[in-house]
């Protein structure tokens, strides 16, 4: 059941369905254009993401290697991958709060895939 118990004005709905269509596109925009840093170790190791994911730089410093280690490559391969986990959860997020308010689809359109819960 609508609101009001009528049925919903179909222009009012395809206009707002172009405005969330609109927003999400400049959303997407603006997080392929966003970059974020990732660290471990102190700094040692950092990894630049865009908004989206993909990797645009990768700086592992020289004390990050100690050639005399034996576990050294290891210790550099999860430096690496805790940098890259500490970026991709700073995309998560962002993508979060810049995609969260477009998430609640159409208010007043309960039950329908696109429905607000509770709307």
């Amino acid at each position: 059941m609508f609101p009001g118990g009528g049925m919903p004005d179909m222009n009012a709905l395809i206009q707002q369905a172009q405005q969330m269509t609109e927003q999400l596109g400049q959303a997407q925009q603006e997080l392929a254009e966003t970059e974020v840093t990732g660290t471990s170790g102190g700094g040692l190791v950092s990894v630049v993401l865009t908004g989206t994911g993909d990797v645009k730089d990768l700086t592992i410093a020289q004390e990050a290697y100690d050639p005399d280690d034996p576990d050294a490559m290891a210790t550099l391969a999860d430096l690496v991958v805790a940098a890259l986990r500490d970026a991709t959860d700073q995309v998560r997020k962002l993508a979060q709060a810049a995609m969260g308010p477009l998430a609640g689809g159409m208010p007043g359109m309960p039950g329908l895939p696109f429905g607000s819960p509770g709307a």
